[in-house]
């Protein structure tokens, strides 16, 4: 079973319209969605209005929270990533996440289709495109 850590902007673009294709991500069978409350409260910061905002609350009913951890910059290597992002990264690994699942192409954009401490790092159109090939 594929455990899926949302990042913030997948949960902040999956709320900021409804119907967002985005959300899709919600509807699949076999997946655990995860986040973190890093990632919960830079989405909801970023949205404009209460609509928005309650659809985050109703997407989020269905995603369980795991602790907000950075990786210990001993283990780092040679990853380059800015400071804000190793707790998206942290707490995909220290769940237990299959995939990190973003759209930061800026700051993750080198690693997509790379595992990362385990962790494989794809956008949500990657993974929907996988996920299809894979039941083909």
């Amino acid at each position: 079973m594929d455990r899926l850590f949302l990042d913030a902007n997948i949960l902040f673009s999956a709320a900021y319209r409804d119907g967002a294709g985005v959300a899709r991500l919600w509807e699949l069978e076999g997946c655990i969605l995860l986040s973190s409350d890093y990632a919960i409260d830079e989405a909801r910061r970023n949205l404009l209005d209460s609509g928005q905002v309650e659809r985050l609350d109703q997407l989020l009913e269905t995603v369980r929270m795991v602790p907000t951890v950075s990786l210990d910059p001993q283990i780092r290597g040679a990853v380059e990533l800015r400071e804000k992002d190793w707790p998206i990264l942290g707490g995909a690994v220290s769940a237990g996440a299959t995939h990190l699942i973003t759209g930061d192409h800026r700051d993750f954009g080198p690693y997509f289709g790379s595992r990362l401490f385990g962790v494989l790092i794809l956008t949500p159109r990657s993974y929907l495109v996988q996920r299809e090939d894979s039941a083909s």
